[in-house]
């Protein structure tokens, strides 16, 4: 029992420690003054999504840049704070601004008609273009009326994915990341990818095994997304990008990362110079040593989300076993329906469902909150199952002998049952765990930068896939292989005190 209250007294600590960090509902003031007030401009992008729009520095990978970073910087300078960057998957980002997770998105967004009715948009900051790309040795494929029939890929809710769609009668293959469809495309999985012309000149253009086909298609503009109601916000930022328009700055951006073109000059009227670019071969040779700090501080996330979740799905477990084994209908019933739902969905719709679903009802998560509730309450489930099976094992005899020597039933399953139960349970429980362990990377579709979305970051970065792969691998083994020996040795105690 003192071991129960030690494991509610972390969790309390836990929800309280997690409370300060749920997004307030009830803020009266503007979005404009909160930053002002805070000190600094919260942004959202996914660093995943890559060069040159937002990526980890190789020389210093603790830090991102990239065009939409120096953006960021120049307009929260014009606010007079300072600007942080928010990682959240990019085809979340607008549930996720629209939740109150950061003041603004900007990662690549397409102002699109559909987006407009969801979100304001700051005025235009660049004209995109899409550029199809096919393998050095294709000859069939002249431009995108040559797709039909063909395998192409393209980001998922992408205005190119909107494009393909339109055409008919190509097999379009969605992606999350925009290395992937270049990397497949090399290896002959794909026959083009069709993405907006920064990303192609990022990824694509330096592959010697690719080249672009046909003329730019779908010009659009990319917009910075604002929540609706923040006219004030929305109008400050509008002013900024005036200015930076009009002094060059921007220009100067773009120019830095080689995404100047002429089709900016509609957006743009100054010409100046810049240095700085960091190429995607630059990425590519920086020392694998320098993403170690990221990759700990990952896993150290990793840990803190697995241990407080396992300990949440340990005690809702028992409790959901003696509801059903020892309590009556509709006790009983709660408790056998809970199992089964959570058993028979996936924990990543759980998530979701916890961390974009219960905003529309008045309920915020932060994002560990939510991982912490959405894994400790999904694996309850299982744990209740293994607590029943333990219990079910039990001979009845020794609980029959228990009650006839006087014993109430709460004090026979405190004594005889549960510590036989636990023992038998043990194996699989640390099974679970170790589960746990890999299960957590679930949790970066909700925000969080654990291990496994370390590595993706790393990797879509640098290319180095493999590398980083094993590396990553290995810390999840030094994580988990510990659980295997200290289960051992627990089985090993407790038949020695069975003796």
């Amino acid at each position: 029992m003192k071991k129960f209250l030690k494991i509610f007294s972390f969790i309390i600590c836990l929800l309280t420690l997690s409370y300060w960090t749920i997004p307030s509902q009830s803020n009266t003031i503007s979005t404009l003054e909160k930053i002002k007030k805070q000190g600094y401009l919260l942004w959202g992008s996914d660093a995943e999504g890559g060069a040159p729009y937002v990526f980890p520095d190789p020389n210093d990978p603790s830090s991102l840049i990239g065009f939409e970073v120096d953006i960021a910087n120049a307009i929260a300078r014009e606010l007079g704070v300072k600007a942080r960057q928010s990682q959240n998957a990019w085809d979340s980002l607008i549930p996720a601004l629209k939740r109150g997770d950061f003041d603004i998105a900007m990662n690549g967004i397409e102002i699109t008609p559909q987006r407009q009715t969801e979100i304001l948009f700051s005025y235009p900051y660049y004209i995109y273009t899409e550029q199809l790309v096919i393998r050095k040795d294709e000859t069939e494929i002249k431009d995108i009326n040559d797709l039909k029939g063909k395998k192409v890929g393209t980001l998922s809710g992408a205005v190119a994915q909107d494009i393909l769609t339109k055409l008919g009668g190509v097999y379009v293959k969605i992606y999350s990341g925009q290395v992937e469809p270049y990397e497949d495309l090399a290896l002959g999985r794909l026959d083009a990818v069709l993405l907006d012309l920064p990303i192609a000149a990022y990824y694509a253009k330096p592959n010697p095994k690719l080249k672009y086909t046909g003329n730019p298609v779908g010009e659009g503009f990319y917009g910075i997304a604002i929540r609706k109601g923040d006219d004030e916000l929305k109008k400050k930022i509008d002013e900024i990008l005036v200015k930076l328009l009009k002094n060059g700055e921007l220009k100067k951006i773009y120019e830095k990362w080689d995404m100047w073109n002429e089709t900016q000059e509609k957006l743009f009227k100054a010409i100046k110079e810049s240095r700085n670019y960091v190429t995607l071969e630059e990425t590519k040779k920086a020392p694998i040593y320098t993403f170690f700090p990221n990759l700990l501080k990952g896993a150290g996330i990793t840990i803190l989300i697995s241990v407080s979740s396992m300990a949440l799905a340990i005690v809702l477990g028992i409790i959901l076993t003696i509801i059903r084994l020892y309590s009556r209908p509709p006790l009983s019933t709660a408790a056998t329906a809970y199992i089964e739902i959570y058993r028979g969905t996936p924990l990543l719709i759980q998530l979701y469902i916890l961390y974009y679903g219960l905003p529309n009802i008045g309920v915020s998560l932060s994002p560990l909150m939510a991982a912490f509730i959405g894994l400790g309450m999904n694996y309850a489930a299982y744990e209740a199952e293994l607590y029943r099976a333990g219990i079910s094992a039990v001979p009845k005899g020794q609980i029959e002998a228990a009650l006839s020597l006087g014993m109430t039933q709460s004090l026979t399953i405190r004594r005889i049952i549960m510590p036989q139960a636990v023992r038998i349970a043990l194996p699989g429980v640390t099974n679970d765990f170790i589960a746990l362990f890999k299960d957590s990377s679930l949790v970066s579709v909700i925000a969080m930068v654990e291990l496994t979305k370390t590595y993706n970051i790393l990797a879509a970065t640098t290319l180095k896939f493999f590398e980083l792969g094993l590396i990553v691998a290995f810390l999840y083994f030094v994580m988990s292989y510990p659980l295997s020996l200290l289960a051992r040795r627990l089985e090993e105690k407790l038949k020695r005190s069975k003796r």
